[in-house]
């Protein structure tokens, strides 16, 4: 395998600490956490303790100030595991940065810190039922009055949902302005007129929280308005490549553990007399894996270049994004047929890892969008 050279040995010191904390406080709790549908809320706090969480964050607000390849190792360790590790990144690298970039200082101080202790949890309030990834569809509408604004309307598949104590929400300040027209606001939870719904029940991914929002004349006051009125969907675009980027490190990651249980099993595996493994069509389907899944390391390692060099374009993100859960998708499902019957039990974590990777190709944008976004650049 090619050597990756983009850690040094401070980063392979965390990558200790969180492999560390994944066997210990996570691969315990799997099974119950599916069940319940949520991790324990005390691991988040466990993860703020161990600089897991908001590690790009300034250290003036908590943050480590640490560069985004930590947040790169938590997603590569985590992420084969479940919900969690996606569930850390939509609270770390998509929430708090808005947070960052946009927000006010009121609001910097008061959530930031609390965030990167694991006291308070973000979640991303963008898809409504009626719109998912054409987000210029939106209906949830913000009304200027005096001192702020007043939000209406609802939110569905929103990651963190049930447990957030805050919420990054797009809605419209002019409804006559499509994309134009788009703000984004911090609502807390506190906020009276913010409920949340039902916890949605996924086919995958069942510990990660996810559940609906309802917004029912919630004041909102304009020093939680992040940036400009009506630059909201601007702000969205500027942030998208490095959340489609997490999604496409998340695959990879887990589509390669994948691959390494498989071959383990196929070792000791017998069929005819002889290992699984022996068989040539064992050996080819599984070289093939590898391969493919190398050459996507490889450009996932290049993106993740460009994302500390503040060059990740949207179409190459989408690239990384559409391509690499393709990837995912067929590895795990090619490396479940060498478990026969086996990898259909649930208690099996190549059944965990393909029911939890169909999920890839739709949220963040789904494939086709990842599509026609690169096919602009034609």
């Amino acid at each position: 395998m090619i050597k990756r050279t983009l850690f040094n040995d401070e980063h392979e010191q965390f990558r200790d600490v969180v492999r560390a904390f994944a066997q210990k406080s996570v691969v315990p709790h799997l099974v119950r956490w599916d069940e319940a549908g949520s991790v324990d809320r005390d691991v988040w706090r466990q993860c703020g303790g161990l600089g897991m969480l908001c590690p790009a964050i300034p250290a003036e607000y908590g943050g480590a100030g640490a560069d985004r390849l930590f947040s790169m190792i938590v997603l590569e360790e985590l992420a084969p595991l479940g919900g969690l590790g996606i569930s850390l990144a939509m609270h770390s690298d998509i929430v708090a940065p808005y947070l960052v970039a946009f927000g006010s200082e009121e609001v910097r101080r008061k959530y930031l810190p609390l965030m990167a202790r694991g006291e308070m949890i973000g979640a991303l309030a963008m898809s409504e039922p009626i719109a998912g990834s054409d987000l210029k569809a939106i209906r949830t509408t913000a009304t200027k009055v005096d001192d702020g604004y007043v939000l209406n309307g609802s939110k569905i598949f929103i990651s963190n949902g049930t447990e957030c104590g805050l919420a990054v929400v797009a809605a419209k300040t002019d409804a006559r302005a499509d994309a134009k027209g788009i703000s984004l606001f911090v609502v807390d939870a506190g906020m009276k007129g913010f409920d949340k719904g039902r916890k949605l029940k996924k086919v995958g991914l069942k510990s990660q929280d996810t559940a609906e929002l309802f917004f029912n004349e919630v004041h909102v006051p304009t020093s939680h308005r992040l940036g400009e009125e009506n630059q909201g969907f601007g702000y969205m675009m500027r942030e998208l490549p490095w959340e489609r980027l997490q999604i496409a490190i998340a695959a990879i990651a887990s589509a390669a553990q994948a691959l390494a249980i498989t071959i383990e099993y196929a070792r000791e595996r017998q069929a005819f007399g002889k290992a699984v493994l022996d068989f040539q069509n064992t050996r080819f389907t599984l070289a093939e894996l590898k391969s493919e899944l190398q050459i996507a390391q490889v450009f996932v390692d290049r993106c993740m270049e460009l994302v500390l060099a503040g060059e990740l374009d949207a179409t190459t993100a989408a690239m990384a994004k559409y391509w690499c859960t393709d990837l995912q998708c067929k590895a795990v499902d090619d490396c479940l047929q060498f478990f026969g019957g086996y990898g259909y039990m649930q208690e099996y974590p190549i059944a965990r890892a393909w029911v939890d990777a169909r999920a890839q190709k739709i949220y963040g944008g789904t494939n086709e969008i990842m599509k026609d976004i690169i096919s602009r650049s034609l």
